[in-house]
Order: structure tokens, then sequence, then C-alpha cells
């Protein structure tokens, strides 16, 4: 090699060795310790210094391309990717579906470098950190789920806003099930409950907010009556009714902080469930909920940890009558004809073997999931049909079916100041 030889720290580093052991001042065995090498290779560095000099310890390889070096259209249709059809992605989402999608099989690290010498950073703009100590994870499957919904604009205009309502098991991360709604709801979370119990069982816990579905506001609590205050009966809302029907514990948080599994899970979905719903060019949110079981599939796959000890404390569902509970029971009183009301509905009640007549009885209205209406008395489910409409009800829908009159409205005249009608005549007595 003739020319001007560049070495780096550690070839000069054998040069000096190789020097002195040459020269006869150390020998080879404590050269070979000093460069972490074996005598042999030692030797064959020294039969190459004595051959070509300085040059001769320059690796072979220097200056030329890697063997496994990334080819320059692999590296085009990476950047083409991520400014096209994948723009929004973060980079370790944008690498997994490279190779899901496109069969390309790169590192992060890889992508990462690719893009930036591309000029193209990172889409997702990182927070300062803060100091936190982050909670212990429970030990087992099914001894605390966390719920909680995240209204976002997840379809990014293409469709109307909604709120996500999931749940995620804390001792594997675990994402349980999740729907779409259009807000917030009790029902909502009804749907998410019946199918975690379905699936998995009964939990131990769930841990949730301060939400309205999940507890009384002080204000309903000073409307409570009388009776119930002196009869002791808390005031619970329909979901903390499920709740204790089904015998899980609820656990409140009294910060954002303090649920921070599920919320990590928010700020996860919100990055890369939104970009997969624009890629599949999701617009509704039907098209959304039957999207989201395969995501949460490929989801867990990628995120979740085994739990601390095998095994789960889920407990089995089997002598649990779903139909009446899973759905909200409202407390209604029977009038002397035995019709219900409820929600400006009226249901007939028919006599049963136990009784011909229910009239001032006070009986459980359940409405199902799916609207439908049935009525129990001590804990026994009544024949029902809906009731004859009231002749109020008739007379306002008999209005309502007649047809408005073509003819013109009539137009209502004021007479002028010195029309006849306003004119005064006396007109005294006559005997």
């Amino acid at each position: 090699m003739e020319g001007k030889v560049t070495l780096n720290e550690k070839e000069q580093k054998r040069v000096m060795v190789i020097g002195e052991v040459a020269g006869g001042r150390v020998r080879g065995k404590e050269g070979a310790e000093i460069l972490g090498i074996s005598l042999r290779q030692l030797r064959r560095l020294m039969a190459s210094y004595r051959k070509g000099g300085v040059a001769g310890l320059v690796h072979g390889n220097r200056g030329r391309k890697p063997v496994n070096a990334i080819g320059e259209g692999t590296r085009q249709q990476v950047v083409a990717l991520a400014g096209s059809r994948y723009a929004g992605f973060n980079q370790q989402h944008y690498t997994e579906l490279l190779w899901e999608r496109e069969g390309i099989k790169l590192s992060r690290s890889t992508v990462r470098k690719i893009l930036l010498e591309a000029g193209m950073p990172t889409p997702r703009k990182r927070r300062a950190a803060k100091h936190r100590s982050r909670r212990e994870r429970y030990p087992q499957e099914g001894m605390l789920v966390q719920i909680d919904g995240s209204p976002h604009d997840w379809l990014q205009g293409r469709g109307p806003r909604m709120s996500l309502i999931g749940a995620i098991d804390d001792a594997t991360g675990k994402v349980l099930y999740a729907l779409f709604r259009e807000e917030e709801d009790s029902q909502g979370y009804f749907i998410l409950m019946r199918e975690i119990v379905s699936s998995y069982g009964i939990p131990m816990a769930v841990y949730h907010d301060r939400h309205s579905i999940f507890e009384v506001s002080a204000e309903a609590k000073e409307r409570q009556s009388i009776a119930e205050q002196l009869a002791g009966k808390p005031m619970l809302t329909q979901f903390g009714r499920l709740m204790a029907e089904l015998g899980i514990t609820t656990i409140s948080a009294l910060s954002p902080q303090a649920k921070g599994r599920i919320e990590r899970l928010w700020e996860t979905f919100q990055d890369r469930l939104t970009s997969e719903l624009r890629l599949e060019g999701v617009n509704t949110i039907e098209e959304a909920n039957r999207f989201l079981p395969g995501f949460i599939s490929r989801h867990n796959a990628r995120f979740a940890v085994p739990p601390q000890q095998p095994g789960t404390v889920y407990r089995s569902p089997r002598s649990l009558d779903t139909e009446t509970c899973f759905c909200f029971k409202y407390d209604r009183q029977v009038g002397p004809d035995n019709v219900v009301r409820f929600s400006g509905k009226r249901l007939q009640i028919l006599p049963s073997p136990d009784r011909l007549s229910y009239a001032r009885c006070s009986v459980q209205v359940h409405q199902q999931l799916d609207g439908a209406l049935k009525v129990y008395y001590q804990g026994r489910y009544l024949e029902t049909h809906p009731a004859p409409p009231e002749a109020t009800t008739m007379r306002q829908m008999a209005k309502a079916d007649q047809p408005t009159s073509s003819s013109p409205p009539r137009t209502i005249t004021t007479p002028a100041p010195d029309h006849p009608w306003r004119r005064w005549v006396y007109r005294p007595n006559r005997e």
C-alpha cells in the first residue's frame, strides 16, 4: 500500500506494541495481553508489519462497501413510503409495518438513520420527562382491571368524533376489550364488562376514574329520599350496582397519573390506531369497531408481558345469568290497572299463577342493552304486553294524523279609527 496511511487509535496502539516486541523490549506473551489478543494473532500481525510496514496493520476491508449494506433502492423506497402511505407513523410503528406489509425487514435504528439522512425526523413530539415512581404491577391476571374512555378525533376528520372505551389487565398489560362509542356512556361500559366476563371471567377489582358513570355525585346524594336514608340503602350508579352484583371491588383513581397504565395505552392508541385506521380507509364507527379486534390482537402480541405469578384469578361466570345482570334496572310502582309506566311506555302486567293482580306493588323494570323492557317482581319474571293507549294519547295521535288544511291562514284586520263600528251613538230611552 503506497501513499499516506491514516491509523485509528486501535491501530496506533498495535504499531507501538509490535514495535516494542520486535525490538525485544517486550516479550510476545506480554504484548498479546496488552493488545487483548492471542499470541498466535500477535505473530500474524508482526508478519504483516515486517512485510508491509505500518500499512500492513490496516484492515483489508477499509474503504470497501459492506456486504450487508442497505441497497440504494431500498433506501429510496423507505423514504418514499414514509412520506406518502405511512406519513405520520412513528418510527417504531413504521418499522413494524414495513416488515408486515411491505416485506422490508430493517431494524428501527436503521430506519431512523435512513429517515434522518433524508431530513425526515420522527413526527412524535416528546415532552420533558417528570420524575414519578411507577407502581408495581399486580402479580396475577384478573386481580385488577383498569377501565377508561378516551374521547379523540380517531378518524382525523374523516368521520364523527368518537370515544374509545377499553380495559387493560394490570398484571400483563393485555388489552381485554375495547369498543368505539359516540360518547362515553354507561351502556358502553356494560358491553365492555359483559365481553370481559364472557371471554376471561369475573375480575377481582376494577380501577376507574371519578366519572359520574361510576360514582354518584354529591348533589344526587343530597336528593336521596328520607326513606332510603333511613333504610341505609347505599346510592349506586347503574355501573356500581352491576359491580356489586358481580362481587367486583371498585377503586376510584384520584388523578390520571394514578391509572397511568391505561393512560399510556391511550397515548399509544392515539398514535398507532389512528394511523392504521387512516391506512385502512376507515370512515365510520361501524367500520372502526370491525377493525379493532385484529388491531388489539397484534397490539397484545407486541406489548403484553407475562405476569409475575402464573395462573389467573378470574372467577368463572358459569352460574351467572347475564341477561338479568347486564341490564339497567329501575324501581317502579304498578298502577291500579296493573300497568307500569316507564320512559313514555306503558306495560300491561298479565295475571300469573302466583298472583292475579300486582296493583300497587313495587316491581323492577329491566332495560336490556338492546332496548327491550322486562318486568320482575321479587326476582320473578312477569309476562307483559303493551298496554292500550290512554285517551289523551289517542287524541294526540288522531290530531297528528289529521291532514293540514291547504286554505290560506285567516288574516285578522284592525278597524280604522273612523270605522262605523267604532262610532258611539247615544240613544235616549223613549217612554
